[in-house]
């Protein structure tokens, strides 16, 4: 038998290289699919990160012998009036105060860029600016309008869609488990479902601990902003309660904003304050909730998820930052699940 041409480090290198340009490409067609579809398939996604934030609460229902087509429903009607309200409150805290933190936004920055700026480049010369392009594309006007409203109605029947899909996903859950072992093939059954139940834990472990820390931070900023009173406070705690679901990203932009306006309302001192609350809270998050509360949940390190909202962003904007961080809890729910099944081979079996 004549060698090979190649030595062995050299063919399993090819081998790897083979098999990351296979799963880039499959990667890549499936985000070309999502993205083609992205109106079938955003209530999909929307509504299994529901599903694993609700899913606590239905089998609590059921284990009390409630119909689980009941249950479904009890557990829909629930998040509609928590969520709903929830929506209220902080959209009427936006609405009553968004104009009053827009204001103190401006004088911050006019404060900040007076010294510094230079001429052509002040706030009031950027808004001639503005009023000149509006007024010169004035005729877009109505198309932008028209295209607004389709916006808006797409994203209302995203949503009741979602809601939809949530209680079929709440209600037929159970037979999830014997769809994905009907589709495997028969020897990798118990894998499939071992990945799949790793990957939903992960994605409901890191939606429940998102909203909890999401509650207790925002709590402890609108508290500090009213002892320090800061002006559009419970807006503020709004916006706190909303970026929390964006790691890191999320915290900074609505921390920034909160300081920005008690820099303009308050001084420079009433800023600094506001700063160290913010800090505090992050600190407190980061070295006590985190640990505390998603410890059940898939750990990633910031580069990881600061690299994951940077592609979700690029793919599909904030809809994409808000579904890359679970996403790529449930991928390394999955990678989990892998490594443990294949890295430690049962005692006497040689590696494959």
């Amino acid at each position: 038998m004549p060698p090979p041409l190649l030595p062995e480090p050299v063919r399993r290198l090819a081998a790897w290289c083979a098999v990351v340009l296979l799963v880039t490409g499959a990667a890549a067609v499936a985000v070309w699919l999502c993205f083609t579809f992205r109106t079938a398939v955003t209530p999909v996604l929307l509504a299994l990160l529901g599903t694993a934030l609700l899913g606590p609460l239905h089998r609590r229902l059921v284990a009390m012998r409630v119909n689980r087509s009941l249950a479904a429903a009890l557990t829909c009607a629930a998040v509609v009036a928590v969520f709903g309200g929830a929506a209220y409150v902080v959209g009427a805290a936006l609405v009553d105060t968004g104009d009053q933190i827009v204001v103190s936004l401006r004088r911050a920055a006019r404060d900040l860029t007076g010294p510094l700026g230079a001429a052509g480049t002040s706030l009031d010369d950027i808004a001639a600016n503005a009023r000149n392009l509006l007024g010169r594309f004035g005729s877009t006007a109505a198309s932008g309008l028209v295209s607004g409203l389709s916006v808006v109605g797409e994203v209302i029947a995203m949503a009741l869609l979602a809601l939809f899909l949530v209680f079929f996903f709440l209600r037929d859950s159970g037979r999830a488990v014997g769809a994905l072992r009907s589709l495997a093939p028969a020897s990798t059954g118990d894998m499939v479902e071992a990945m799949a139940r790793r990957a939903f834990e992960a994605v409901e472990g890191f939606m429940r601990g998102t909203t909890l820390i999401a509650l207790i931070d925002a709590a402890f900023i609108t508290t500090g902003l009213l002892v320090l009173r800061v002006p559009g406070a419970v807006g503020l705690g709004a916006l706190v309660l909303v970026g929390a679901y964006i790691p890191y990203l999320g915290a900074f932009l609505s921390g920034a904003v909160a300081v920005l306006v008690a820099f303009a309302d308050r001084g420079a001192v009433i800023a600094l304050r506001v700063l160290g609350v913010v800090l505090a809270v992050q600190v407190l998050e980061g070295n006590v909730l985190q640990p505390l509360i998603q410890s059940r949940t898939v750990q990633m390190h910031p580069a990881v998820v600061m690299v994951a909202l940077t592609a979700g962003a690029s793919v599909a904007g904030v809809l994409g930052m808000l579904l890359a961080v679970p996403l790529t809890a449930a991928a390394f729910g999955v990678l989990g699940e892998v490594r443990r099944h294949y890295g430690h081979p049962a005692a006497g079996v040689p590696p494959s």
